[in-house]
């Protein structure tokens, strides 16, 4: 670990030395480049630092203790033991930091929401969870438009939504929301009070660019069709409706929210983009991409990361036994304590496995 801490400090200086030499300053986008690199490894070598000057005073006190001065000794004995705790802390922050990193972190992402098992009541949750996504995009300044969306039953809940969340480290935000979320709690229409059970599948797919993922026209069967609200109304009287099937994958998306035929087109081709390449990553290594069906599973109600039961006003996140009793304030898009453990969770996990 050592040897590359002391690698990235000397990566540091180096890139300190380039973004003072004039004809890099002159060249935007290699400025650019070399100052996000540098900002990326500033808190590593801030931090070894640190723990360097906290080695060197725990050796110089031990020195101390050699010396023949009694109250040398005695203060450098009281000192040693919040030196090495300190220096123990910070090899710990620098286990985490100098983890290898998940190259989708900085990547806006495709947000998919689905009622699963419930009926009525999964797809009211599944408009629960949008709202409960939506507030959190809004807490962390995220930009969120509405990709397809489709209604469920006639009580306003959702069938299906998926949307575009644009922003700082969205995809290494919202990564471990991906799986089935399950809601306990009593419905409206329930008459003797019971509580039912209902889940809603959630996917995280990181946005891709054009340039990563080649899409040839030939593989694509694109429809059109009018669009349609709820209940079968008319929405517009063109076809502006777009559903794109690609052949070789199967995939097939569809878009009818925009009343531009051309606007769906491209919304639906950046969602099918998106699960390409997620598609191609989980091929090329299995090791960190989970499929998409393990994501999301059925929609079972058993296959769950995640419960939110109201009659308790509490949320069990399963993965990691994490247990809070804010279920209103959560729903409300507090969730920062939930993807702070579980990101916590799996770094640590990370540290016990080897190298991929």
């Amino acid at each position: 670990m050592l040897t590359k801490l002391r690698e990235i400090e000397q990566r540091y200086e180096e890139l300190e030395g380039l973004l003072s030499d004039p004809d890099i300053i002159a060249k935007y986008s290699v400025y650019q480049k070399y100052a996000k690199e540098h900002a990326g490894i500033a808190d590593i070598v801030r931090t070894y630092r640190e723990y360097s000057h906290i080695g060197s005073q725990i050796e110089d006190n031990r020195s101390l203790l050699k010396e023949s001065d009694e109250g040398l000794r005695e203060l450098a004995k009281e000192e040693l033991p919040q030196l090495r705790k300190k220096l123990e802390t910070l090899e710990e922050r620098l286990k985490f930091l100098i983890l290898p990193t998940d190259p989708n972190d900085e990547r806006n992402v495709f947000l998919e929401i689905r009622a699963g098992t419930g009926g009525d009541e999964a797809g009211l949750f599944a408009g629960d969870l949008f709202r409960m996504y939506t507030r959190y995009a809004e807490r962390c300044n995220w930009k969120v438009e509405i990709i397809s969306s489709s209604l469920s039953g006639g009580i306003g809940g959702l069938k299906e939504i998926i949307l575009l969340v644009e922003g700082n480290r969205a995809y290494s935000k919202l990564k471990y929301e991906s799986g089935v979320h399950r809601v306990q709690r009593v419905p409206l229409t329930e008459a003797q009070g019971r509580i039912h059970t209902s889940a809603v599948t959630v996917a995280v797919l990181p946005e891709a660019e054009e340039v990563e993922v080649n899409i040839d026209p030939n593989d694509l069967r694109i429809d059109v069709y009018r669009s349609t609200g709820h209940g079968g109304q008319s929405v517009n009287t063109t076809d502006s409706a777009v559903r794109i099937t690609h052949l070789p994958t199967g995939l097939v998306v569809t878009c009818q929210d925009e009343k531009s035929q051309h606007k769906n087109k491209a919304k639906a081709l950046k969602v099918l983009r998106a699960r390409l390449f997620e598609q191609a990553s989980e091929e090329h290594d299995a090791a960190i991409s989970e499929t998409r069906k393990q994501q999301v599973g059925s929609g079972d109600r058993s296959q769950r990361v995640r419960t939110y039961n109201f009659p308790q006003g509490r949320m069990t996140d399963h993965r990691i036994g994490l247990t809070l009793y804010n279920l209103e304030t959560i729903l409300d898009g507090d969730i920062d304590a939930i993807i702070d453990t579980l990101t916590t969770h799996y770094q640590t996990e990370a540290l016990k496995s080897p190298p991929v």
